[in-house]
């Protein structure tokens, strides 16, 4: 779920500032708590731009001949990669990773927006679907890389898990997921979609049902000051039959997972992986 409010980063902060929470408050939640707010604060300013669906860049034409004697860098085959939103939240968010992704990547880096109307998460995960179809078709590639943060990388994994998304998935990155529901900001419940986000909503119980043979590999950023995800540890991926590493993150709270520097070069190193099972989990701390 993607806080918009201007004051929901501050409320566990001001809850840890209660009698019987002074004595445990940290540096680094004030660190936390002062880079949310200027996060929150530089997003609001951007959040226009975001609005309007992204301008979808040619494709390049395949290169002519060359003469003989010429020689040519090596190209990275990787796949494009895909960038999803979070909850009431548009691809400004990713104005900082999308950069830094095509700038050392190599990749082609696509930004999709769904309407902040949507309703339900299965739904939007149908519509990723068909983004991802005409992706595919438009670029010749036949596989696609996905960041999701926070509900974004829900929808992302409803399309890999239950609609057959892993045949065109290779890596799917969730930054900030409740995987297994959030009870944050329980005043929310009003809107569909955020029930559906709640531990024991149908959709999460569809999520926790074996997926024997996925394809896709999954690599979850969860925080350890993230207030959105209560508990913290739901924003991991604990499935026996996917191929998930958890990736914890110190220092940092929601808003800034899509945008800390650190955060983007361990998607960078994620999207770099060929082979996953020689990888080991571990931590990133950020601050």
């Amino acid at each position: 779920m993607k806080v918009t409010g201007v004051l929901e980063p501050f409320f566990p902060f001001c809850r840890r500032l209660a009698p019987s929470r002074l004595a445990g408050l940290s540096l680094a939640l004030l660190k936390s708590t002062a880079l949310e707010a200027a996060i929150l604060a530089g997003h609001l300013l951007l959040y226009p731009t975001g609005l309007t669906p992204e301008r979808r860049p040619p494709v390049p034409p395949v290169p002519s001949a060359e003469p003989e004697g010429t020689t040519r860098l090596p190209v990275r085959a990787a796949p494009p990669v895909v960038l999803l939103h979070g909850f009431i939240d548009n691809r400004s968010v990713f104005v900082l990773l999308r950069r830094t992704l095509a700038q050392h990547g190599g990749q082609r880096v696509e930004s999709l927006n769904y309407s902040p109307l949507t309703c339900d998460i299965r739904t939007a995960a149908e519509l990723l679907g068909r983004h991802v179809e005409e992706i595919c078709e438009r670029t010749g590639s036949g596989r696609v890389d996905i960041v999701g943060h926070s509900l974004g990388g829900l929808i992302a994994r409803y399309y890999v898990q239950r609609l057959g998304g892993d045949l065109r998935v290779r890596t799917l990155v969730t930054l900030g997921t409740p995987h297994a529901g959030t009870r944050a900001v329980p005043l929310a419940d009003a809107h569909p979609i955020v029930r559906q986000m709640r531990p024991g909503s149908q959709v999460i119980e569809e999520l926790a049902r074996p997926a024997p043979g996925c394809r896709t590999r999954f690599v979850s950023f969860w925080s350890d000051l993230d207030s959105v995800m209560e508990p913290v540890e739901t924003a991991r991926i604990d499935h026996p039959d996917l191929m998930a590493t958890n990736v914890r993150v110190t220092g940092i709270g929601h808003l800034a997972l899509p945008v800390h520097p650190a955060v983007a070069t361990g998607i960078r190193q994620a999207l770099d992986e060929t082979h996953p099972e020689e990888r080991a989990a571990g931590g990133l701390t950020v601050a």
